[in-house]
């Protein structure tokens, strides 16, 4: 279970924090939000009920906390007590913090009013207490009764971080010239206490521009096996091995958010075009905005009736049997006879041979890796685990067991590998397939060719010849990212392990940061850090450049001229490899006629036959009329999947011929007559379909020759 977590921000929010100093283009309020946005908002993204936070605001216009009858508590308001924070509490808070008309305010009495928040809230229950002050250090700042505020600070085990614009800070190397006496005498109240309660004060330019360095989550293992290494059956062998062993995952897979349980709560209620597949379940309470809302999936279940309407009727998940998929089949097994196929274990990971390392191929691995360590506090298991980790590394070799986690699991094949380090032993562990699961492919070599007869051939035009693997040779050598002595030896890794970061990951938790603190705001770019390993650097780009142009001479590297533009239906039609006119030859005079029962291939055959625009027109025309007939004969949504295909096609055949015109006027005619119910009575389940397909207007930026732009092609799928 996470730890209980109270931190409160202490904001200066006076007149002189709305100033823009240094050349700077944010004011000093703006700059110091950025890192305060940065900590809250990824303490809203963990969604723990136990993470909670308060922020006070200091030299505010009015006063509003607890100890507003004392004078030294004036100018300090309270924006949110100490609780979870949601989004409705952020967007209240972005409203609140503005520049205020004044510069009056203590910032010692708000950090006394935090450390009362702190022991109210938290009492003397376990908590991890943190108070963080961001403020310019302009104004009055009282140092009276300073030993009480550091004991208690200590008593209670409070976290302090003080921040500010411009502090002079020696050791990230910043001096600011020409301060003011006032704020140099605040700067080293502020620091003594600080230094005394073993806290940290720094100056803002070092937290902001650390805001972009991906902070790694700390996760605590839980324990996914907790039995017996053995060697041997101990229930029948007074000499097997049993040692009792603990699994925890080595590495997991961090995967970014995703948005597939979330909706817009506006396009939902628009329209009430709610499909029955989903439900949606209100994320806020009565009288709360929000413009999102979580959404559930329903399944349901068909079988195949040809008296039913539609071909389908829906079945209850109990009616149906359990089937097995074998190849492309599906095997029913009833459930008597599932019962006898189970293959009743118990929980156990035994040795069932050993292997030489060197024997072992690594693209065996089939899932993340773990490691096994001894029972904690047990002395004589770790002792005994030690001396087989020990065993395993000397010999050079890999034990494989058989392991399962829990009584009646199915058993997996494991690899068990020694790690010894400093201080810490362990075996690393990884499922290994089954025969059932190797799948063994056959290519030809890459360094001869065999021919039909036999032959050995090893000079060919699809082999390299030495000039080429030279050439190669060199260019990789030129391209080689690490630096190395004159012995061989490498320098430094280029590419520390512990500065590279998951770009998907970080990148989309950065953009959701980003958009619940400004919603209209574009997304800012990517930070530095998680791109710097996307290109190879520019200095061997330039040393590698003659060794590549080596290269492309030896390889005889053309470049394939571009594909000629132009309208498509200008173009001849390609003629098979034979040359001969397939039509001539079966007497087919050129179609004219679309058939219904074969629309989709005539009409391309049609469309790639059309010597005008008034033939392309008048195939449009016909396959409008025939999805028309599809949508008003069909028995509830018996058709829609025909339709939906007729119209991608219609609609990837116009952009092709560049004539997005003629699919725009179509589908606004088509919804139209879907909206007034005129296609046989109440179609807007296919509007809906055809709004989640993608198949609506073709915009700008799908074709050029369209004169819709991307605006109104989304405003065109609404339901209005």
């Amino acid at each position: 279970m996470a730890d209980k977590e109270a931190t409160v921000y202490i904001v200066d929010v006076g007149k002189s924090m709305g100033v823009r100093r240094h050349d700077r283009e944010v004011t000093d309020l703006e700059w110091g939000m950025q890192y305060v946005w940065d900590r809250i908002t990824s303490t809203v993204a963990t969604g723990r009920k136990t993470a909670m936070l308060g922020v006070i605001g200091l030299k505010t216009d009015d006063t509003s906390n607890e100890l507003q009858d004392d004078s030294h508590f004036s100018h300090i308001s309270v924006f949110s007590g100490i609780k979870q924070f949601l989004m409705p509490d952020l967007r209240k808070l972005a409203e609140e913090i503005r520049p205020s008309n004044t510069d009056k305010g203590d910032a010692i009495s708000a950090l006394i009013l935090a450390i009362q928040m702190i022991i109210t809230h938290c009492k003397k229950l376990k908590w991890k207490r943190k108070i963080v002050l961001i403020t310019n250090g302009v104004g009055r700042m009282s140092g009276e009764n300073l030993d009480e505020i550091l004991s208690k600070i200590k008593e209670d085990n409070i976290e302090l971080v003080i921040l500010g614009p411009d502090f002079d800070d020696p050791d990230y190397g910043f001096k600011e010239e020409d301060k003011d006496s006032r704020k140099a005498e605040n700067e080293t109240l502020l620091r003594t206490i600080t230094e005394q309660c073993d806290g940290a004060y720094g100056t803002l330019e070092q937290a902001v521009s650390e805001i972009d360095i991906p902070r790694v989550k700390p996760v605590r293992p839980i324990a996914s096996f907790k039995g017996f290494l053995q060697l041997g059956n101990p229930e029948e062998y007074d000499t097997a091995v049993r040692i009792p062993v603990e699994r925890y995952p080595r590495t997991y897979v961090a995967k970014p958010p995703t948005a597939s349980a979330f909706v817009l709560r506006s396009d939902l209620t628009a329209g009430q075009e709610h499909p029955e597949s989903i439900t949606t379940i209100p994320e806020t309470q009565p009288g709360e905005e929000s413009a999102l809302t979580s959404v559930r999936n329903l399944r349901t279940y068909q079988i195949t009736d040809e008296n039913a309407p539609g071909g389908k009727i829906d079945v209850e998940r109990d009616e149906l049997a359990k089937g097995y998929e074998y190849g492309r089949t599906a095997v029913h097994i009833s459930e008597t006879d599932e019962n006898i196929t189970t293959l009743e274990t118990t929980a156990a990971l035994e040795l069932i041979g050993f292997i030489q390392s060197e024997r072992y191929d690594r693209y065996m691995h089939l899932s993340n890796t773990n490691i096994l360590i001894a029972q904690r506090a047990n002395d004589k298991a770790s002792l005994a685990l030690s001396s087989f980790i020990h065993a395993l590394f000397e010999l050079e070799c890999f034990a494989v067991a058989r392991l399962v986690t829990k009584q009646n699991r199915p058993p997996i094949l494991v690899l068990l590998a020694p790690s010894i380090e400093p201080e810490y032993e362990c075996l690393l562990e990884t499922q290994l397939p089954f025969a059932e699961d190797v799948r063994t492919y056959r290519f030809p070599p890459l360094d001869k060719v065999i021919t039909v007869s036999g032959k050995v051939v090893t000079q060919h035009r699809n082999l390299p010849n030495d000039d080429l693997l030279d050439a190669m040779d060199k260019y990789v050598d030129s391209m080689e990212l690490v630096e190395k002595d004159e012995g061989g030896d490498v320098l430094e890794a280029p590419f520390p392990l512990e500065d590279s970061f998951s770009p998907i990951l970080h990148r989309v938790n950065a953009a959701i940061r980003g958009r619940a603190i400004h919603p209209n705001d574009p997304i800012p770019p990517p930070a530095k850090v998680l791109t710097q390993f996307s290109q190879p650097p520019e200095d061997l780009l330039e040393n590698s450049q003659d060794y590549l142009q080596k290269l492309i001479e030896v390889a005889d590297v053309k470049k394939v001229p571009p594909k000629t533009k132009g309208r498509k239906r200008t173009r001849e039609p390609e003629k098979p490899l034979s040359g001969l006119d397939v039509d001539a030859l079966l007497h087919q005079e050129k179609r004219v006629k679309i058939s219904p029962n074969n629309a989709i291939p005539e009409f391309k055959q049609t469309l790639s036959h059309a010597e005008n625009i008034e033939t392309t027109k008048d195939a449009v025309k016909q396959m409008r009329s025939i999805i028309a007939d599809q949508i008003r004969n069909s028995l509830g949504d018996a058709n829609y999947d025909r339709v939906t295909e007729g119209l991608g096609v219609i609609r990837e055949e116009l952009i092709s011929y560049e004539e997005p015109g003629l699919y725009n006027e179509f589908l606004k005619k088509l919804k139209e007559q879907i909206l007034e119910e005129t296609l046989g009575g109440d179609r807007r389940e296919l509007w809906w379909l055809i709004r989640r397909t993608k198949l609506g207007l073709i915009d700008q930026r799908q074709s050029e020759f369209s004169d819709i732009t991307e605006e109104e092609a989304k405003a065109f799928l609404s339901a209005q």
